[in-house]
């Protein structure tokens, strides 16, 4: 694969098996992704420049020839190089298909710099060829997660939040209802601490879990074909730009090559 010195020429891929696998291909990026979360596991194999990834509690490390796994619901997020960029193959992959490799257990990858050039190499491959159906992609994929669970995850799952108080409470209020004032006095606290506290339950800023909401429905949406005006007005965007600018630096990718990627499967 030819990886010139073309920057931020990322795309995002969907397949029509194994849960509707998503692949992003991030090439010479320099832009950063904010503080967010999945509901996949993200299984990243690292192809140019030391790759970062800033966690609640520490900043990870993962060199070239590394795979950079984040757990689902783990929030996270991925500072990029500003001048060369990162390059990396990130597969998105489904909770329910890990746990069901992993024999039906709940699993938590405690270790998320692997190094395990086999593996590594394996992956690679399978990234760079997922669209030639002339071999078993989806059992040689299958295969090599198992052996990335087998050698490097644990059975039980580290909780992320000691509760969903602040979090079940944004869950039920609109885009046009969120005000921060508004939802901080109905916990008799100022903005400030409840901005704190709710940071400490979510890994995330009221704000950012508001921001992340309206990106997660606006993909939905997108994936159903529907028009990329209608998507931002829907989701609470001010416009396109305003629209197009926040889904690529959660995404890697802007609202239309991400739309693409689902309507050509």
């Amino acid at each position: 694969m030819d990886l010139k010195n073309n920057k931020n020429l990322n795309k995002y891929y969907q397949t029509s098996f194994l849960d509707g696998l998503e692949i992003l291909y991030a090439k010479s990026c320099t832009t950063d992704f904010p503080p967010h979360s999945h509901s996949t596991y993200n299984i990243s194999l690292i192809l140019k420049n030391t790759f970062k990834t800033r966690l609640e509690d520490k900043i990870l490390q993962a060199p070239v020839g590394t795979i950079c796994i984040t757990n689902a619901d783990e929030v996270h997020a991925t500072p990029c190089d500003s001048i060369v960029g990162n390059s990396f193959f990130t597969f998105y992959i489904s909770s329910d298909l890990m746990i069901k490799l992993n024999n039906n257990q709940d699993l938590f990858f405690n270790e998320k710099v692997i190094y395990n050039q086999d593996v590594f190499k394996e992956l690679y491959f399978l990234a760079s060829n997922f669209n030639k159906m002339d071999f078993s992609f989806e059992s040689r994929l299958k295969l090599a997660l198992k052996r990335l669970i087998s050698r490097n995850s644990d059975v039980e799952k580290k909780p992320y939040k000691k509760s969903n108080l602040y979090q079940n409470l944004i869950n039920n209020i609109t885009f046009d209802d969120f005000r921060l004032d508004d939802v901080a006095s109905q916990f008799g606290v100022n903005k400030y601490k409840f901005i704190r506290l709710f940071k400490q339950e979510t890994g995330l800023t009221p704000n950012n879990f508001v921001l992340l909401k309206k990106i997660e429905m606006s993909k939905e949406m997108l994936k159903k074909g529907n028009s990329i005006f209608d998507v931002a007005i829907d989701c609470g965007f001010y416009d396109n730009s305003h629209f197009y600018k926040n889904f690529k630096r959660f995404i890697g990718v802007n609202p239309l090559e991400f739309q693409n990627a689902f309507l050509s499967v």
